[in-house]
């Protein structure tokens, strides 16, 4: 299964919120005919209904992709609409935390190719990336289509098992709120320092901005990044020190953050 036989067979997207906005506009981007897509949402948005895709009316009886992208408390309701599909040759493919693979497969049928997705945030700028995992009835060609829909939102990685999802969740699913939250206290710490609130943010926002696009292109390790620009004695070394204390700096402090994420999206398979 490629590309054209989603635009003959049809693609469903269940649920457009930010994540599902942000992969349509890259399908549609990357020349996926708007007809070929149905979308189930009870409130579509202004920007959706500009966008020439099937909102709701007559689904196709047999589509090449159904993917899921509703928010896990929503599963249980969404689940029976895709019903039809199960145990067939439609690729069900979820972004949804914290469901595993074994819900899908109890309420569509064992029989049905499922893969599984995570994403993250940055995807609405199409600079996110997602791990993915498929079950026992994908073939490598559904992988590779799960793929190339979901680099229309950024990078692309396998997992070798699906009980990597939790930490990759942890990780790189929740990461962004990370550092969102690293810009705002970074911004905070220049303001106790004297600067405006206005001015601490644009330099917060732009050294993390630049930061981690620097680490992303750089040949060297972030570790070596970090080192060439530590001099001995000097102002970046006395915060690194503080930042980098074993008890009370960033290694046991993103450890234990990363964990705390990672159980909760254990528990989330099991509400």
């Amino acid at each position: 299964m490629n590309m054209n036989d989603v635009a003959t067979r049809g693609l469903v997207l269940l649920g457009c919120g930010k994540m599902g906005s942000a992969m349509l506009e890259g399908w549609l981007r990357n020349g996926l005919p708007a007809a070929s897509v149905w979308v189930i949402d009870p409130k579509p948005s202004d920007w959706l209904l500009a966008q020439g895709v099937n909102i709701g009316g007559d689904l196709p009886e047999n589509p090449a992709i159904a993917l899921i992208a509703v928010k896990p408390q929503m599963m249980t309701a969404a689940l029976p609409q895709v019903k039809m599909w199960g145990n067939g040759t439609t690729l069900v493919i979820s972004i949804a935390a914290g469901t595993p693979m074994q819900t899908f497969e109890a309420m569509l049928g064992a029989q049905t190719p499922i893969v599984r997705a995570m994403p993250n945030t940055p995807a609405a700028i199409g600079r996110g990336i997602t791990a993915l995992i498929g079950n026992v009835n994908t073939s490598a060609d559904d992988l590779d289509l799960a793929e190339t829909l979901l680099r229309a939102i950024g990078q692309t990685v396998r997992l070798e098992h699906e009980g990597q999802m939790d930490a990759v969740t942890a990780l790189s699913g929740s990461g962004p709120a990370y550092v969102f939250h690293l810009i705002e206290t970074l911004a905070a710490a220049g303001e106790a320092q004297g600067l405006s609130a206005e001015l601490a943010l644009q330099l917060a926002r732009a050294t993390v901005g630049g930061a981690g696009t620097l680490a992303e292109n750089a040949k060297e390790t972030p570790a070596e990044l970090r080192v060439n620009v530590t001099s001995p004695n000097g102002t970046t070394q006395a915060a690194l020190e503080v930042l980098m204390d074993a008890k009370t700096g960033f290694p046991d402090l993103l450890k234990r953050a990363v964990s705390a994420a990672a159980t909760r999206s254990k528990e989330l398979a099991n509400e």
